[in-house]
């Protein structure tokens, strides 16, 4: 499906949401859904940096291992007037990987699209195909700051909570700057038994554009969005559920967005 890119249309309705909401509210219940208190004490018998680097450890497996399976993508946004959806996009498409270890995409569902106030752009969908499942892996801490917050329980687990930024880079000025492709920015939960990433939170990348009013260059905005995982052939942890509920604020106005995106029915590759 072709789209324009992602920018608001401005319109009354839109304006006074915007003014009404703020976007970091709907961002933060977002996270914190499902959460327990937040315990900042320091963990017992085992430090903040053994524990980074035993979840990255198996990050690297993980991710390797998910380069090889396929699932399941069902993909809904929805744009919101008031409590009601004035806008829907919706896709189901079944990725799958040949003995090559090429990745395929087939459409099975895809209704025409109702969206109007604002676009999806090919970052949008490289969010939900590749960034959403974020993964932490060993060779990428160098490029992270990650800071222990505190425990906390989640849903059925109880987790160690760290705060994951990009590192700012040094120019050759000795100054710094904020990385030129930021990844994700947010918050991780790592089960306490198992040392693994269950939940994390925040953005997959930095808005660009974000004041423009330029048909050029249009506010290319991104929302927060939370992910869970579950255990795969019990031993892989799989992102399976990301959800976003949001109001963007683009230039012209706010659009209060929803998205939600499932990747299930996890094939693993055939035997060889």
């Amino acid at each position: 499906m072709s789209m324009i890119g992602r920018k608001s249309a401005c319109c009354p309705l839109f304006l006074l949401a915007n003014a009404l909401f703020s976007a970091p509210l709907f961002a933060q219940y977002v996270c914190d859904f499902g959460n327990g208190p937040l315990d900042p004490a320091p963990p017992a018998g085992v430090t903040s940096s053994e524990i980074i680097e035993r979840f990255a450890t198996r990050e690297s497996t993980f991710k390797a291992a998910r380069q090889h399976y396929g699932y399941t993508l069902d993909v809904t946004v929805e744009t919101m007037n008031g409590n009601a959806v004035d806008g829907t996009y919706h896709q189901v498409s079944e990725v799958s990987v040949n003995d090559r270890g090429e990745r395929t995409e087939r459409t099975t569902f895809a209704p025409q699209s109702t969206l109007h106030s604002l676009g999806l752009t090919k970052e949008d969908l490289d969010d939900i195909r590749e960034r959403l499942p974020f993964v932490l892996t060993a060779d990428h801490l160098s490029q992270f700051s990650i800071v222990y917050v505190g425990r906390q329980h989640v849903d059925q687990l109880d987790a160690y909570v760290f705060d994951v930024s990009p590192k700012e880079v040094l120019r050759k000025d000795d100054k710094k700057t904020p990385n030129p492709s930021p990844g994700f920015k947010g918050r991780v939960w790592v089960d306490d038994r198992d040392f693994v990433i269950v939940k994390t939170c925040g953005k997959a990348r930095g808005d660009v554009h974000a004041a423009s009013l330029s048909r050029n260059a249009p506010a290319n905005l991104t929302p927060t969005f939370v992910t869970y995982r579950e255990q795969i052939d019990g031993k892989y942890w799989f992102t399976t559920y990301a959800r976003a509920d949001e109001f963007l604020h683009f230039p012209t106005g706010g659009v209060h967005i929803r998205e939600l995106v499932k990747y299930s029915n996890y094939k693993a590759p055939p035997s060889k």
